[in-house]
């Protein structure tokens, strides 16, 4: 082994720093254009967090092929995307991972995932195309600092153990969200010495955690379709419909880790209420005609209503409003039978806050966009350097398109990035 920060002599075409996915699409596609790559890798195991996404199953992307349409998806900062996914969109990405064995479905909201539901499956493509490519791959590799010799025009990348020279250098070391995959910002302090902004870096899609105590009861349980709005103030905020997972501390899921953001934002100045509508599909006159004939049964209140939602939730929500469960329907009295109807539709949940970066699924914030140049994904303030997937200051939403991103600008960064002369 070398002593610590010996320089080797090899000068490599690109260094790839970070093997999550922009970093390992960018290596591939570097050394598939006849680039000599190396990519670092401070885990023992690349794409860690890419085996995780999605809860396991990897949301690979979301079947908006158009990419206007897509970009739309990025809001404000879309118009930054558009040379970029013009070079390598959703529908390459679907092409590319399907040659290379990675068949996709779709589920709700566009959604689309291997049809293997496993991670595993679009990490192993990936990895066997490094091999395949030539791509050489140090894992357990923690860089420390990255310098660029402007006389020279070749970055030198220290590590522990050694220091790297190469013409080219892809920064792909992700954002701040979940630290224990190894996403610590480390790669921020590296641009920022190198004269990049960084911008208002925080958790973008979190989970929430709820006041209520009863709610932890409820861990585990999924509602397919909630109406859930977000109040503060006496003031609706924010109105979605989607699917809900409660777990041990509160509620996640994508439509809850969509409303995150705002949530947090309205959370530091005033206190924040989510309210549930259990039964979206009714406006209130229906509802109540609905409930009415539920409450004509002769089976007990709990009984009849567990029928409508999970037992368990149904529990919660009697012992809330202080009804017995062990009521026949047609005893109900007319203020539960009013309590009920209003509740269902409005079930009120104080947020206590955000569970933070350890759980995050992605980070916002990041390089300022006006400082890269998207055509190829390089600095506008440092040549040969290439600025990819969570390391940039682009919002998100769930749904797929936070790998899109690393997809696209992998690609096209590696595609660039190999073309030094």
């Amino acid at each position: 082994m070398k002593n610590d920060g010996e320089q080797t002599s090899v000068v490599w075409d690109v260094i790839v720093i970070g093997g999550g996915s922009a970093g390992m699409m960018a290596a591939a596609i570097a050394a598939a254009k006849g680039a000599t790559v190396l990519l670092l890798e401070k885990n023992d195991v690349l794409g860690k967090k890419l085996s995780i996404t999605g809860g396991g199953r990897c949301n690979i992307t979301n079947n908006k092929p158009n990419v206007r349409d897509m970009l739309a998806s990025y809001k404000d900062e879309g118009k930054f995307l558009f040379s970029t996914f013009t070079q390598h969109g959703v529908a390459e990405s679907l092409e590319w991972f399907l040659e290379r064995g990675v068949a996709v479905k779709e589920e709700n909201e566009g959604r689309l995932f291997p049809v293997t539901d496993s991670a595993e499956t679009v990490l192993d493509a990936l990895v066997a195309e490094l091999k395949r490519q030539k791509v050489e791959v140090r894992s357990r590799q923690p860089v420390t600092d990255v310098s660029y010799s402007q006389e020279q025009k070749l970055f030198t990348i220290h590590t522990v153990t050694e220091a790297f020279t190469t013409k080219a250098c892809v920064v792909a070391t992700g954002g701040y969200a979940r630290p224990d995959t190894g996403s610590t910002g480390d790669g921020f302090r590296w641009l920022e010495k190198l004269g990049h902004a960084i911008e208002s870096v925080s958790d973008a899609l979190v989970p929430v955690k709820l006041q209520s105590a009863w709610v932890k009861e409820l861990s585990g349980i999924t509602l397919p379709e909630v109406k859930v709005s977000v109040w503060t103030g006496g003031k609706k905020q924010l109105v979605k419909t989607g699917r809900v997972l409660f777990t041990h501390f509160g509620v996640t899921g994508p439509l809850i880790l969509n409303m995150s953001k705002l949530i947090a934002d309205h959370l530091a100045h005033d206190p924040v209420e989510i309210r549930f509508d259990l039964f979206p599909q009714y406006d209130a006159g229906e509802f109540k005609t609905y409930l009415h004939e539920v409450l004509q049964s002769n089976k007990k209140l709990q009984n009849a209503l567990s029928e409508l939602l999970p037992l368990q939730l149904v529990k919660g929500i009697l012992a809330e409003l202080s009804i017995d469960g062990e009521t026949p329907c047609h005893s109900v009295r007319k203020e539960d039978r009013t309590q009920l109807l209003q509740y269902l539709q409005a079930v009120p949940l104080p947020v206590e806050g955000l569970l933070g970066v350890e759980k995050a699924i992605v980070s916002s914030g990041g390089v300022a966009l006006t400082e890269v140049d998207f055509k190829t994904m390089s600095s506008k303030l440092v040549s040969r350097l290439y600025i990819v997937g969570d390391m940039l200051n682009i919002n998100r939403p769930s749904g797929g398109y936070s790998l899109q991103l690393c997809w696209s600008t992998g690609y096209v960064a590696g595609l660039h990035a190999a073309g030094i002369e």
